[in-house]
């Protein structure tokens, strides 16, 4: 009977995406007041800069949580399907891959690759990219890819912000925009891969909030880069060497 009522209690596809989605919606970054200021075309450069270097450690560290994700898998048709999309997503199918893509918007912002590379970033930034990656080493390998069910909402928030850079930054060169094309190209085979597999894996209800609770782990790591961004940006004026 306890079987049973569990299987009972799962959510279905559409359930479960209206949940995820409801659950995200007050943290996602689109709330954000540093996005709502990129949005709005009020970021200085030196802003807009400081987004660029620590948003890239992020960016830089997605490969260490994918190899936790892949060495915590037991499971080889998971495996095949992680890399693959950790293959695309470095760029070694087609290029450039998210971390090259990223350099080519820092480089089009005025920024030096070697620098942005080298970056230490904030303290703040530091420390919460790093949990992702260490919570991604000791979960499951189920909830380390539970973190990525985070894409789902994210093409209208790209496509807002490719808009927003195009209206407000005409000083970022238009090559910068092709890594957010790409990845707005990309973002609803992803999502839908990742969600497929959380679909099939997790058999419980507990299970299924243990994916969105993951979800929204990966949330709180990029509000907590943007508030490391904007109180040391916005609300002080640090100069751009505390993030080099």
């Amino acid at each position: 009977m306890r079987g049973a009522r569990a299987l009972t209690d799962l959510r279905s596809r559409e359930t479960f995406s209206r949940d995820l989605r409801n659950s995200l919606r007050p943290r996602y970054i689109d709330k954000h007041p540093f996005m709502r200021l990129l949005y709005k075309g009020e970021l200085s450069k030196k802003q807009m800069q400081a987004w660029i270097i620590n948003r890239f450690y992020l960016q830089n560290n997605i490969i260490s949580k994918d190899a936790a994700i892949l060495s915590n898998c037991p499971l080889p048709e998971i495996r095949r399907i992680w890399m693959s999309r950790t293959i695309r997503r470095e760029g070694l199918e087609r290029p450039p891959g998210d971390v090259e893509g990223w350099l080519m918007l820092a480089e089009a912002a005025g920024l030096k690759r070697e620098d942005v590379l080298a970056a230490r970033c904030l303290p703040g930034v530091r420390f919460a990219v790093n949990d992702l990656v260490n919570f991604a080493r000791r979960a499951s390998w189920l909830e380390g890819i539970s973190t990525s069910l985070y894409e789902i909402p994210a093409r209208e928030e790209l496509a807002r912000r490719i808009e927003s850079l195009r209206r407000h930054y005409g000083w970022i060169r238009a090559e910068g925009m092709k890594f957010f094309l790409s990845r707005l190209a990309q973002l609803d085979r992803d999502s839908q891969v990742v969600l497929e597999i959380v679909m099939k894996h997790c058999t419980t209800r507990e299970m299924q909030d243990r994916a969105i609770a993951a979800a929204l782990s990966m949330s709180d790591v990029t509000w907590s880069i943007h508030d490391a961004v904007y109180m040391n940006y916005f609300i002080e004026d640090r100069s751009l060497l505390d993030s080099l």
